[in-house]
């Protein structure tokens, strides 16, 4: 025994160091499209390499921080740097606990990238490393034989457990040497190895009485491990015949609904001897506690009851040792397998391992937007699980693997129309009656610029009337952008337009608003365009363009303008009054002129439009206001009577322009017209006419006020002069006057009118013939040669009719007449 320990413990330390590299060794290998597979051996430390995971994807060290290389498992095992991308043990790994009596471990696993979404399977075989040895259920073992049994019986003393599997399983049982029993190992059908204990010579009860050995179970590891167990033999009495079980394998199906205290089976065994030796009772051999827990034998009858709840998911089936004990000692053995049959007692589980959520509404078809794991603990059909999406939405899944799902876009997002997407994962078994599951699933869409601002009108009109102040708002021009955030952020500005309308306007950029610069003038400019831009945000930015076109109203701003005569009459003005100068405008009107007769046209345009610019023409003023009229829309100034004798020479006509604006707006018109059959027959009036021209309105401002004031000394000299005479004479003389007789010569006549030059002006006095011949103080001066020019600016005084001055008996004119001012004194 001391030999082969040391022999065992030399092979243990051999194995140590020329196993250990090999087990810090990753075999890396890629067997499809996204899946990898590692193997690691198990009890691997924390930290320990299990591979180069992100160089096995095809990821560089530097995208890793973009693409956030993830695991996703239900319990993580393992972990992956951040920075190298290398996959690492995070948790200790204990394949017996992980995988059980399964020939096979593994480790199953997605790891996932970002940017784009996607996901990659890995799995890590774990391999079994003998750190198990192996285990008898009982430490100590009873047997009673009887002296009376021949060599070669065979006793059953079950089997040892080891967790580990293949070579580090199992192998054999070997038994301390002794004169009596040797041990054989047998295996099952299901390749357990169990032990027998053989009997190699008769015994003696009276020699020895019992027997004490040591059985010890062996791995077949490097080094192996090895367990013990005692064996206590008692020598009893004959007791020839052992029960014999009807079946040596006993088999039974069972749902895993069936309540507790249902019947398995029943076992049966016989025994040939008699009386006690062949009364048999039942029990569970070598059984483990877990097993116990389940099932219960009846000690007599052999039935075998469930005693709590099975779980399929949990366990599949159960081996049980059932032992028949005769009276006498002697025991029997059988297995019973039962079957645990699943039931559809499991809705499929949904685990929605990631979500790519916002989705870019530009992504294209097919992106990967969740991860999800559907999984059954049923089996069969009833873990057959189908998913769909419940609810509208462009999206679609795709089975990657078994139980794993990609959750894609079926065609373009537009977040415009739907911003959030929301479905219904259902995952559904094939069972009967068909277990399912939901799980809500939201994809939010984030906006992506796409759309330019589309403005409420393609153009806009604006009436804005003239004179406006600057700063005065115009129009208000709205653009709208689907878009969300900066992408849908709209300002304005000008674009351009027609031409020089650029500094009549201004757009403030946020609202939309458009203000004049300036006073508009309709004269100048009626109508202008401009063209507004209204972009976006976003980058790169939208933008579209709105026509923005300004009407400008028309206000009465302008009065009317006299092109005839007004134009003339202002020329002859402006050249002053010196011998070079023109006369001013004039009409020559036969005096044959019948009623009806045109005179002349006043010409007169508006700047105006519509109704400020509509004219009218009304006569306001003229020496002899019965002879003519003027045509109120024409402007035409005609005779509105036939012409005679008794009308002045001269005569000035006054017309008045007006529009219809509101307030109206007028111009005065004047018109000079000298009644005469031909224009030689009018030469001496319009030389008079010409000399007594108009002077500037200033100057005759002056004039009129210093004739004023002559006229105000003129009378008040006339008066102290009256008062003086009638003091020295006594009676006045004016009562003589008053009684003198009253004539009218014959062959008396108006003196000729004569002028003075000492006045800038001059009067227009008409003095009775009577008195002048009576008090002989006014002679008759001799006729002076008066000027045409002077003629045509003196306004006729009152002339008497030849039938007045012809008249007898009639009353002379008593006291000066005093005319309108005009640029000479005339007396008459």
């Amino acid at each position: 025994m001391a030999v082969r320990q040391r022999q065992s413990e030399r092979r243990r330390a051999f194995g140590r160091a020329v196993l250990l590299p090999a087990f810090l060794l990753v075999l890396c290998c890629r067997a499809a499209a996204e899946r990898i597979r590692y193997a690691i051996p198990e009890e691997l430390g924390r930290g320990s390499l299990v591979g180069p995971l992100a160089r096995d994807l095809g990821l560089s060290p530097a995208e890793l921080p973009a693409r956030k290389l993830r695991l996703s498992a239900e319990k993580q095992y393992f972990t992956v740097s951040g920075e190298s991308g290398n996959l690492y043990v995070s948790e200790r790994l204990d394949r017996e606990e992980m995988c059980g009596e399964s020939a096979s471990c593994s480790v199953s696993f997605e790891a996932l990238v970002q940017n784009p979404l996607n996901v990659f399977h890995v799995e890590v075989a774990i391999q079994d490393v003998n750190d198990n040895a192996p285990r008898f259920v009982r430490h100590k073992f009873q047997l009673e034989i009887n002296e009376l049994t021949p060599p070669g019986a065979r006793f059953y003393l079950g089997m040892a457990e080891d967790p580990d599997v293949g070579s580090n399983s199992l192998q054999g049982y070997e038994l301390e040497t002794n004169a009596y029993f040797e041990v054989e190992v047998k295996e099952s059908q299901d390749g357990s190895k169990f032990a027998e204990l053989v009997l190699r010579h008769a015994l003696d009860r009276e020699s020895e009485q019992s027997v004490r050995l040591v059985l010890t179970a062996v791995d077949g590891g490097d080094p192996p491990r090895s367990g013990t167990a005692q064996l206590c033999i008692n020598v009893t009495d004959a007791n020839d015949n052992p029960p014999v079980f009807a079946q040596d394998r006993y088999r039974a199906s069972l749902r895993e609904d069936a309540p507790p205290g249902s019947t398995v089976l029943n076992v049966s065994a016989s025994d040939a001897d008699a009386g006690t030796n062949a009364r048999i009772t039942y029990g569970f051999g070598e059984t483990p506690a877990k097993v116990l827990q389940k099932f219960v034998v009846e000690a007599e009858s052999g039935t075998i009851r469930l005693q709590e709840a099975l779980d399929f998911e949990d366990t599949r089936g159960y081996t049980l040792l059932v032992e028949a004990r005769d009276g006498g000692g002697l025991v029997a053995h059988c297995k019973v397998e039962v079957e645990v049959l699943d039931v559809n007692d499991n809705a499929p589980e949904i685990t929605v391992t990631s979500v790519s959520s916002p989705v870019p509404e530009d992504a294209p078809a097919g992106t990967v937007v969740a991860l999800l794991k559907v999984r059954d603990r049923d089996s069969g059909e009833n873990g057959q699980v189908w998913c769909e999406l419940s609810g509208e939405a462009p999206l679609s899944m795709v089975s990657s693997s078994v139980g794993s799902y990609k959750v894609v876009t079926a065609s373009a997002l537009d977040r415009e129309q739907a911003s959030e997407h929301r479905v219904t994962v259902v995952a559904r078994d094939r069972g009967s009656p068909s277990l399912s599951s939901r799980a809500s699933l939201v994809l939010e869409v984030s906006d992506v610029n796409d759309n330019a601002p589309v403005f409420e009108e393609a153009a806009y009109s604006a009436y804005v009337a003239e004179n406006n102040a600057a700063g005065a708002p115009v129009v208000r021009v709205r653009a709208r952008d689907a878009d969300a955030g900066a992408n849908g952020r709209v300002s304005y500005w000008l674009a351009g337009g027609s031409a020089g309308a650029a500094p009549y306007v201004s757009v403030e950029a946020r609202s939309g608003a458009v203000y004049a610069q300036r006073s508009f003038d309709y004269e100048q400019c009626r109508e202008f365009a401009v063209a507004v831009r209204a972009q976006d945000g976003g980058a790169p930015s939208r933008s579209s363009t709105a026509t923005v076109r300004v009407f400008v109203l028309d206000r009465n701003d302008n009065a009317p303008r006299v092109l005839w005569p007004a134009a003339a009459a202002a020329g002859a003005g402006a050249s002053g009054s010196g011998a070079s100068s023109l006369p001013a405008a004039f009409e020559v009107v036969p005096r044959s002129a019948e009623a009806g007769y045109l005179v002349g046209k006043v010409v007169a345009v508006d700047a105006d439009a519509g109704r400020n610019a509509w004219l009218s023409y009304e006569l306001v003023q003229a020496s002899e206001p019965a002879l003519f009229r003027v045509g109120l829309h024409s402007g035409e100034v005609r005779t509105a009577r036939a012409v005679s004798e008794r009308d002045a020479a001269k005569q000035r006509v006054v017309a008045v322009v007006k529009d219809h604006g509101q307030p109206a707006l007028s111009a005065t018109a004047t018109l000079h017209v000298v009644l005469a059959e031909s224009l030689q027959e009018a030469l001496p009036e319009l030389s008079e006419r010409a000399a007594g021209a108009d002077s500037p309105a200033e100057l005759q401002f002056y004039l009129v006020l210093a004739l004023a004031l002559l006229s105000a000394l003129f009378l008040l000299s006339v008066a102290l002069a009256v008062l003086a005479r009638l003091r020295r004479a006594g009676p006045p003389a004016v009562l003589r006057c008053l009684g003198a007789q009253r004539f009218s010569v014959p062959g008396a006549a108006f003196p000729a009118d004569f002028c003075e030059g000492t006045l800038p002006y001059s009067y227009n006095l008409c003095v009775a013939p009577a008195r002048a011949v009576v008090e002989g103080a006014w002679l008759p001066p001799p006729l002076p040669s008066v000027p045409a020019e002077e003629l045509l600016g003196a306004e006729p005084c009152g002339k008497p009719s030849p039938s007045s001055s012809a008249g007898a008996g009639e009353p002379p004119t008593d006291a000066p007449q005093v005319c309108k001012p005009s640029r000479s004194r005339c007396f008459l």
